[in-house]
């Protein structure tokens, strides 16, 4: 009966959370991808199984802007303005916010008021 590790733990969490939250045509669901260095999101129809929108720290148009704070709060920030702007000029306004069994804290935290700045609603 050892400690789990913090991995397992953030599993039992995302499957705790992605038992109520499910993303639909109507409302699809951000969900937010945190690693050590980067920070990814995207925005799925859990209905088609879809991808609508992506942004992350590594796509090329976003590297240039965020240059060596792609592991911090600011260059959450950006990806989360580029996934809002993205998901409104799809048409995407409501959104179901998965934060993917991670803490909202931090690098999260900054990325979905980002998107809520640009006119997201959660």
């Amino acid at each position: 009966m050892g400690a789990e590790s913090s991995g397992k733990r953030r599993l039992k969490r995302k499957m705790r959370v992605r038992k109520r939250v499910k993303g639909n045509s109507e409302r699809p669901r951000l969900c937010v991808f945190r690693s050590g260095k980067n920070i990814y999101a995207q925005v799925i129809d859990d209905t088609t199984g879809q991808t609508l929108v992506a942004a992350s720290s590594l796509s090329k148009d976003l590297a240039s802007k965020i240059g060596k704070d792609s592991g911090n709060r600011k260059g959450a920030a950006i990806v989360g303005t580029a996934i809002g702007t993205a998901a409104l000029a799809k048409g995407i306004t409501k959104i179901a916010f998965d934060r993917n069994g991670f803490l909202y804290h931090g690098r999260v935290e900054s990325l979905s008021n980002a998107a809520r700045k640009c006119g997201l609603l959660f």
